[in-house]
């Protein structure tokens, strides 16, 4: 006898165009049902790619008739403007059922940003929050290799993707959608399309704080979350250069134009504390951090010092708070975690 499953694992082979990811794990999929002899399969997508939703219904009918099952397809596709009437829209707001939403940004590249965030989401955690880490860099993104979690694909349920865990926290990536070599040759329209998916058609029910791993830089992708989600704040990743110092700068001027609170600046990569000695080096200079939050008038959030089983733990999926919690380090971003946890209202058990 024929049912329902049978249809959606014939949906499965119908791939969204740019992404090589089959519309039932992306939760397009939103219903089939049985009605008067027939199932009624029902999609919902919403895209700023022309054409993709008759290239997608084309290939699910060809898919569906392929089966021999008796169906009705029942296909709606909204297609999203791009440009200036996109950042003009009024925003939906989503992920309101999560109480805490923190933005990690940096001004610019290489400060150790998705190093920061993923530390903080497993501090959170630590403490008894409930926690989400959302990798919301669509072109770069780093958080399934910095987890152990590369090749990881998130289950389906109910026609909605689940985050992946780990380390006890629930985490979501482009980079678990696609192959890791796959490059990203998005518009930015799209890329902020992808984003609101993230949110959107994942399951983020019982999450009391989800962490954002920006992008560097500021730009499409940054405006687009502050428009859909309200963020309780952000956090801005600098260094002590002053390099550095100047783009963390025009973080903090972006998100303020946007009406995103500043919860204040982390200087990564601080100093160098030698493993025999113990001695103090400041090897990208003193006190930047501390200078450009008074300047600009928001807490330094903390300061991590250098540490090289940060780097190793980043590449073979262990970060420092899993690998050597005991470190200054490892002790940093758990200072970190509780400033934050203090300042949003999270709770943090113990």
């Amino acid at each position: 006898m024929p049912d329902a499953q049978t249809l959606v694992e014939a949906l499965r082979k119908v791939l969204f165009p740019g992404i090589e990811r089959d519309i039932v794990s992306l939760g397009y999929l939103k219903d089939v049902r049985e009605e008067d002899g027939r199932f009624v399969v029902r999609l919902e997508l919403s895209t700023n790619q022309q054409g993709a939703g008759e290239r997608i219904e084309e290939e699910a009918h060809v898919a569906l008739r392929a089966t021999g099952v008796p169906y009705r397809l029942d296909m709606r596709v909204r297609y999203l403007p791009s440009g200036a009437e996109e950042a003009e829209a009024e925003p939906e707001r989503l992920l309101d059922g999560v109480p805490v939403k923190i933005a990690v940004a940096s001004g610019k590249g290489g400060v150790g940003k998705s190093t920061v965030a993923a530390n903080l989401a497993i501090g959170l955690a630590r403490l008894g929050v409930r926690t989400g880490l959302l990798d919301a860099d669509i072109y770069g993104p780093s958080i399934p290799m910095m987890l152990g979690l590369e090749g990881a694909q998130p289950r389906v349920a109910d026609h909605r993707m689940e985050p992946v865990e780990r380390y006890g926290i629930r985490s979501m990536s482009i980079g678990y959608l696609v192959d890791r070599h796959t490059p990203m040759v998005w518009r930015g329209p799209m890329a902020g399309k992808a984003i609101e998916q993230l949110m959107s058609d994942v399951d983020w029910e019982g999450t009391e704080a989800i962490v954002f791993d920006l992008p560097p830089g500021t730009g499409d992708i940054h405006i687009s979350i502050s428009q859909k989600i309200r963020l309780t704040g952000a956090i801005i990743v600098t260094t002590p250069q002053e390099v550095a110092l100047i783009d963390a700068g025009k973080g903090v001027s972006m998100f303020r134009k946007v009406s995103v609170p500043i919860l204040g600046l982390v200087e990564n990569m601080s100093l160098f504390i030698c493993p025999h000695c113990n001695g103090q080096t400041e090897i990208f200079g003193s006190g930047g951090g501390a200078r450009e939050a008074e300047r600009l008038g928001v807490p330094l959030l903390g300061q991590i010092p250098i540490d090289p089983q940060v780097v190793l733990g980043g590449d073979e999926g262990s970060p420092i708070l899993v690998r050597n919690p005991e470190s200054p380090a490892g002790q940093a971003f758990l200072e970190l975690a509780a400033r934050v946890a203090g300042m949003t209202g999270l709770r943090p058990s113990g």
